[in-house]
């Protein structure tokens, strides 16, 4: 395809033919430099990506383009011309990349180490701060994202991305049946690169949204949770057992909390705060069972700090619960099969860090 470029005022048309990139490392370096080529705000208006690192090693080989928005999510991008031949495993490749960063990277310390390196590598400046500075945000926000980023890894969450500066027919028909039929987002963006005079004109094409119905609108898939709707999600998601302990750790918390913020994302949370501990949420439980401790917001106060190691104390002798030595700064997510069974004594737990005595 060409396109036309004239000059307000002129008669003077240039025709001016797509060009093509020269090789994929052209095309990985473009996207790194400009991550806005990547049309994820097609799917939702105020997403934007960053990509932190380029060749990101995994066991199943170098991942091209490794990137996160800012509500924590993870893409694996693999890039390919449509000249090379190995264009028909492209999929395949880029499932492979993710479940070997999913299997090998188990760990967040070490994925998080992985991040950093390549984030001083490339800005001097380590990942944290560095998504600070690209989607401006504070330290409550950095906070959640880092939460968001581990339980993603954790869980195998990820999104997929097939980059080529074509894409036929064949390929669309396997990203959408794939996206209809399973648990994964996978898109496609084809990309097409023009040159004229001292300019590069790049247009994107996104594929894949068209079976996402809830996002494929640009509306977001945040929604504002409440008793009602999280207690009807989780009986639904959960075994009646299971259902009974996030029912009784949540009425022991309406009970207790000062107050409760519920959750705004597709999967509802209920985040109980104990102010006299710290003015966020001391755990949340999902409509899934899934239990989350933010250590992560228990610092900066001597108070605080105090009951984040006396919780990491009390979860691991009365509930049998590992975490490594240092949790200044993690956000560990605890399945619903690991501790649903010991729901009264995680209440208790509980009760005696919030009433901790100075």
């Amino acid at each position: 395809m060409a396109i036309i470029i004239t000059k307000k005022g002129t008669e003077a048309a240039s025709v001016v033919e797509v060009s093509g990139f020269a090789n994929e490392d052209v095309l990985q370096k473009y996207i790194h430099e400009h991550p806005e080529s990547i049309p994820i705000y097609d799917i939702q208006k105020d997403k934007r990506l960053f990509i932190v690192a380029r060749e990101f090693s995994t066991e199943s080989g170098p991942i091209d383009a490794l990137a996160v928005d800012r509500d924590g999510d993870i893409y694996v991008v693999e890039t390919k011309l449509y000249s090379n031949s190995d264009k028909r495993r492209v999929v395949a490749q880029v499932l492979d990349y993710g479940a070997s960063l999913w299997k090998h990277f188990g760990s967040f310390d070490k994925f998080l180490s992985s991040l950093d390196e390549h984030s001083e590598k490339t800005w001097s400046l380590g990942f944290r701060p560095k998504v600070q500075q690209v989607f401006g945000m504070g330290e409550e926000d950095t906070d959640d994202l880092m939460q968001a980023l581990e339980s993603n890894l954790n869980r195998g969450n990820l999104k997929f991305v097939v980059l080529m500066d074509a894409i036929d027919e064949r390929l669309k028909d396997l990203i959408t049946f794939i996206n209809q039929n399973s648990k994964f987002d996978i898109y496609g963006v084809k990309l097409e690169y023009y040159k004229h005079d001292d300019y590069e004109i790049v247009i994107p094409k996104l594929y894949g949204v068209e079976t996402k119905k809830d996002v494929s609108t640009g509306e977001t898939t945040r929604r504002q949770w409440n008793e009602d709707t999280f207690l009807s999600a989780a009986e639904a998601n959960l075994e009646q057992n299971q259902y009974d302990a996030v029912k009784k750790v949540y009425d022991f918390s309406k009970q207790t909390a000062n107050s409760i913020h519920w959750g705004t994302g597709a999967t509802g949370t209920f985040n109980p705060v104990f102010t006299r501990v710290c003015p966020r949420s001391l755990f949340s439980v999902n409509t899934d069972g899934l239990l989350a401790i933010p250590f992560g917001w228990l610092n900066g106060t001597e108070q605080a700090e105090r009951a984040r190691d006396d919780f990491k104390q009390r979860l691991e002798s009365d509930l049998g619960l590992q975490f490594p030595a240092d949790v200044r700064q993690r956000y560990p997510q605890i399945p619903i099969e690991k501790w649903y069974l010991k729901a009264k004594e995680f209440e208790a737990v509980v009760s005696n860090v919030v009433g901790h005595k100075e």
